[in-house]
């Protein structure tokens, strides 16, 4: 359960889509609110504007597996999840000025280090490895803390995501640049640019999270 003004996956999904998770709309903000059906309309205005309006049928598609086909004629299948949701609960914890004020110093940070990724001189490749042993110790130490539940242990994991996701930006942004420079035809660019895209995204949300835990203001 959570919180979110995200309704943007509908349904049916394409053919290839198979939904996984469904979600529900419920008629307030807590986890015993009751879920939002037939003629909801006329108690819950906001929730539609006709008769028979029924926001909940279908629900909307949470998570999903997506097939897809390479080039060489194999089948493979993606899991896909609808981020919004799953970044919801921050809104929740801590208050929306808190949340404004990190989100610009990420922007601004990450900004910075991927213009020093593309444009330095110095060869970042030899701390890939370094990273994803930070990056695996972070994941690590999660999974332990929710357990331990220490407040140190959260700090030093929040600290030392920063620093891994800070060069995981460089290192990244350089490492596209450069597998990008090495090809030309238009299929394998198209594909270089949305795996890129993908990674710097996933390194912009990451550098907020941590970013977040140790900056933001809890409501």
């Amino acid at each position: 359960w959570g919180p979110t003004d995200v309704y943007g996956a509908t349904w049916p999904v394409d053919n290839d889509c198979v939904p996984v998770v469904m979600g529900q709309v419920l008629a307030g903000m807590e986890k015993d609110s009751p879920a939002i059906g037939p003629g909801s309309y006329e108690k819950f205005p906001k929730y539609g504007a006709h008769e028979g309006f029924h926001k909940n049928d279908p629900m909307m598609p949470i998570a999903w597996t997506k097939s897809y086909q390479v080039p060489g004629g194999k089948k493979g299948r993606a899991f896909c999840t609808t981020m919004g949701v799953s970044l919801s609960y921050i809104f929740m914890v801590y208050t929306g000025g808190s949340i404004a004020r990190v989100f610009f110093i990420t922007a601004g940070a990450f900004a910075g280090l991927s213009l020093f990724g593309y444009t330095t001189k110095k060869d970042l490749s030899g701390m890939g490895t370094f990273l994803m042993m930070g990056l695996i110790g972070i994941i690590i130490a999660s999974i332990v803390n929710i357990f331990m539940a220490s407040s140190a242990l959260h700090f030093a994991i929040s600290v030392i995501g920063v620093l891994v996701f800070a060069g995981l930006t460089a290192y990244d942004t350089q490492n596209i640049k450069n597998e990008y420079s090495e090809f030309h035809d238009r299929e394998t660019t198209g594909k270089l640019a949305i795996m890129g895209s993908l990674r710097l995204y996933l390194d912009f949300i990451n550098l907020f999270i941590m970013l977040l835990r140790l900056f933001g203001n809890r409501g």
